[in-house]
Formats: structure tokens, C-alpha cells, sequence
């Protein structure tokens, strides 16, 4: 219960990324358990609600402690839609966390074991439109450092899947939500991506039965926090070893070795099978079963053919 979304910030932070200012408010409205008021009492202090937003600066977003899919979530410019938007959070345990205005790229970025896959997000499009189809929206180095924090926050909690949110302004990545331990993987929302995605499951899946990988539960924090309390190491220093401890964890050069050994073939399966009859069949059938506005049906199954046979095509591509 302990590896949630404010034990993720509070982590990162120590560890010395870039995560906006972010507080943590009691509830509004208490909870419906004889044991809060007690606990309630002794933990939590009064506060000034406009002194925090006042220190954390406008504008900020109230988001729930355990939201997802962007539900609930309220940019605030004010003290005045601060203090409404608190009183109207009912029982829900909510994060303020300061906004980065002006951010140039949104990049979302899924790791599965240790393959990472960043991608251009549009949170404002279409919960089916979000994942923009861009190779080249970031520098190298950003995108490097985006892909080792991604896989740092899977390695510090023992996630083997999890998404992560960065906003890049101005040449810094600024990590917004990354504690997302069951990330989203469905065929209508990834569309182009849904391969990579069934791809890496089914390597990562095999190697840690065949292999009989350990699940590992005790975490190696005291590692971490050795590099993120040296003061000796700039950040990008600090990142190198972020990178080389996600990697030691996920066994990565073991895990490529297996791959070239063991699955070299998995590449063509996935595409072989991605263009079958088969798999238009089941994403039809998921499309028409999981969207529950028949009107978009149509649209969406023509973009999941469209996105997915461009998939193949760069695959095939990239093989040769």
C-alpha cells in the first residue's frame, strides 16, 4: 500500500528529478472510518490553504491522490478556484502539484521490463487520439533520460510494467505522474503502439519463465539514495547510475542476449500475426466490445487498421 503515487513523488524528489512542487492535502471531507478522526488528530495539523498555493504559485493542478485516466483532475489559477475546487473534493485524498506553463513536448513513456517505448502525448485530444505518431519529437538526450527515468521508478518499486508522464520545457524534464503500475495497454487508446507493447509483454513474459527470474519484493532503496545524496554528482551523473542500477535489476543484458538466442524470430511472428485475418478479427471485436459509442466504431476500427499495418510496414522496414 505504501508504493502509490505520493510515495512515487516523494521518492523521485529525493532521488533529485525534476518533479514540480507537490503537496499533499488531507481529505474535505473525512472518510467514513471510526479510526480517521483519531489518526486525523494527531497527523494532520491545520493548514492555510491559500499559503500553500500561494508557495507552490499559480497556476497548479488538483489531481487525486489515486486518479487515473485524467478523472478529477482541475487546473487552478487562483485562490479563489483553489479554495471551490478543495471544498467540492468530498473525500478525496488530492495532490497539488505546481503546473509547467509553456511546456514544449509531452512525452508518455511505457516500460516493460526493461524495454521502453516513448511516445508524444496529447493529453487535451481524445482518450483514442492521445498517442501522436512522431519518431523525432525529442533529442536524443532528452529521450534517453526520459526512457531511464521511466524505467528508475519501475526498478525502485519492482514494477515490471508501469507508464510515466514527463513534460519537457526548455530542455529539462519535469516527470508528472509515474506511478502507474497498470498502465494503459489496451488496442484503442495505443493503436500504432499496441504491438511494440504485445511484443514486449511476450518477450519479458518468456524470459522470466524460462530463465525462473525471481520475483523480487525487498527494494534496494538505500542504492538509490546513496547516488541521489551525493552532492559530489551533477545530474546527469545521477542519472547514468539510475540507469545502471533499473538496469542490474531488470537484468537487461541478459534479457537482449535471450532475445537474440532464443526468440530471434519474434520480430516476424508479431508482424506475421498483427496482419493476419486473425488479429483484424479480435481488434474488430474489441473495439465493438470495449467502445461503448457504436457512432465511433467505424472510425475506430479504420484507425486501428490504419495505424497498426503502419506498425508492420516500419517493422518490416527496420528488419531488413
Amino acid at each position: 500500500q505504501a508504493m502509490e503515487k505520493h510515495a512515487a513523488y516523494c521518492a523521485m524528489m529525493r532521488l533529485g528529478l525534476h518533479v514540480p512542487a507537490t503537496w499533499l492535502l488531507p481529505h474535505r471531507v473525512p472518510p467514513d472510518n471510526p479510526r480517521y478522526m483519531p489518526m486525523a488528530e494527531r497527523y494532520n495539523p491545520p493548514f492555510d490553504l491559500e499559503a500553500v498555493g500561494e508557495q507552490i504559485g499559480y497556476p497548479l493542478f488538483m489531481k487525486p491522490f489515486d486518479g487515473g485516466m485524467w478523472v478529477g483532475v482541475t487546473r487552478i489559477t487562483s485562490p479563489e478556484e483553489l479554495r471551490y475546487a478543495y471544498e467540492h473534493s468530498g473525500e478525496r485524498l488530492m495532490h497539488l502539484q505546481a503546473a509547467v506553463d509553456g511546456f514544449d513536448v509531452f512525452a508518455r513513456s511505457l516500460s516493460i521490463g526493461p524495454q521502453t517505448k516513448v511516445m508524444h502525448y496529447d493529453p487535451a485530444a481524445d482518450g483514442h487520439h492521445r498517442y501522436v505518431l512522431d519518431a523525432d519529437f525529442l533529442r536524443p538526450e532528452l529521450e534517453r533520460e526520459v526512457a531511464i527515468v521511466s524505467r528508475l521508478v519501475n526498478a525502485f518499486f519492482r514494477w515490471e510494467a508501469n507508464s510515466c508522464e514527463i513534460l519537457v520545457k526548455d530542455g529539462r524534464a519535469h516527470p508528472i505522474d509515474y506511478a502507474n503500475a497498470s498502465p494503459d495497454l489496451a488496442l484503442v487508446s495505443l493503436h500504432y503502439y499496441f504491438p511494440w507493447a504485445i511484443r514486449s509483454l511476450v518477450a519479458w513474459s518468456i524470459f522470466c519463465c524460462v530463465t525462473k527470474r525471481p520475483m523480487r519484493l525487498n527494494q534496494n532503496t538505500r542504492d538509490y539514495f546513496e547516488a541521489g545524496d551525493d552532492e559530489a554528482l551533477t545530474y546527469e551523473q545521477k542519472l547514468d547510475r539510475y540507469a545502471e542500477l533499473a538496469n542490474n535489476y531488470f537484468q537487461t543484458a541478459r534479457f537482449e542476449e535471450f532475445c537474440a538466442e532464443t526468440l530471434p524470430r519474434l520480430d516476424e511472428i508479431v508482424v506475421e500475426y498483427v496482419e493476419s485475418a486473425d488479429f483484424d478479427e479480435l481488434a474488430v471485436k474489441t473495439i465493438t466490445t470495449e467502445v461503448l459509442e457504436p457512432e465511433k466504431h467505424e472510425a475506430l476500427i479504420e484507425r486501428s487498421r490504419t495505424n497498426v499495418n503502419a506498425w508492420a510496414s516500419d517493422a518490416r522496414a527496420a528488419a531488413r
